[in-house]
């Protein structure tokens, strides 16, 4: 499949200019209007009011690597020793670059925590399935020793968190619903994996069945890290390192790749009024890294999204 040159992706200039170390998990906020994502490295969560333009962001006590609303109004996340819910100062102007390096605080109250095999891991990617249930696998933080400690669990509207539903996980990513809820995707991101894998999805129970590889990124770039779906059914994953995000069919086909200027896209996650604006998180290397690198990206590729689904249980105190 070719790359898609009609389609450019456009830096978001409003989202700042001091670029993210690890950008990750945007998430769409539609009675806000507003995008969310985070800088894990940093330990902050950044709020950008499309319409307005206005910037805010927040400092947790701990690196923060997947978001979720929840229906009550809370906020969920999935920091280095559990689940969190998070409360968030009010945001008053916006901040400008120069007080950018004094965010706003931010709350936190422990949900539930794994018992993690390994010392030095945390949360990864997470979102929530059809059923309102916030899903969230962990990782060893040091990448490069390539130990495969992370497991995946379920985090349900009761409040309780599973056993590992799937362990032997390098880099947790990917994780993803097709809009009838009934496939479950989920990536290894590690450079010795590069896998996308599907699973039969059984709502009522919440349990993946029948795994079975869905894209092997060793066939086509990059590592497949973060994922959103369309309306269509179709997988978008980003292919780090190799600049672009790639759209699966629903029966494994690539159909389509836009490049980007980052080489580093980390997660992507549609949003606007429309739902047909495709935003894009990046990392910014710790060597050979450009301008681009870092930044939050936006392009409209000619369909639109699926809205998340709340996460279902309480989050407010």
């Amino acid at each position: 499949m070719g790359r898609d040159g009609a389609t450019r992706a456009e830096r978001v200039a409003a989202a700042g200019a001091t670029p993210a170390t690890v950008g990750e998990s945007p998430v769409w906020h539609a009675q806000e209007g507003a995008f969310y994502w985070v800088d894990i490295v940093a330990r902050k969560i950044i709020r950008l009011h499309l319409e307005s333009g206005v910037r805010a962001e927040w400092i947790l006590p701990q690196r923060v690597a997947c978001l979720a609303f929840g229906h009550d109004g809370g906020l969920l996340a999935g920091l280095e020793t559990g689940l969190f819910a998070v409360t968030l100062s009010a945001a008053g102007e916006a901040i400008s670059e120069a007080a950018s390096a004094q965010p706003l605080p931010a709350q936190i109250r422990k949900l539930a925590a794994p018992s993690f095999p390994l010392p030095d891991m945390r949360f990864n990617d997470g979102r929530c399935d059809r059923q309102g249930r916030f899903w969230a696998g962990t990782m060893v933080q040091d990448n490069p020793t390539a130990r495969a400690a992370g497991e995946l669990f379920r985090f349900d509207t009761a409040g309780t968190l599973s056993a590992p539903v799937i362990d032997g996980l390098i880099v947790q990513n990917g994780l993803a619903w097709s809009p009838d809820g009934a496939t479950m995707y989920l990536s290894d991101s590690h450079t010795s994996q590069r896998l996308v894998w599907t699973f039969d999805y059984d709502g009522e129970t919440g349990e993946p069945r029948n795994r079975r590889i869905f894209a092997d990124l060793h066939h086509y770039v990059g590592r497949p890290d973060g994922a959103a779906m369309d309306a269509d059914g179709c997988y978008w994953i980003c292919a780090n390192d190799a600049g672009r995000v790639l759209r699966f069919t629903p029966q494994g086909k690539l159909d389509r790749q836009i490049e980007l200027p980052a080489m580093k896209p980390s997660m992507c996650a549609f949003g606007g009024r429309e739902l047909d604006t495709l935003f894009i998180t990046t990392i910014r290397p710790d060597a050979g890294a450009n301008e681009s690198d870092g930044h939050v990206f936006a392009v409209r590729p000619g369909v639109t999204g699926y809205a998340e689904t709340p996460y279902g249980g309480a989050l407010l105190p």
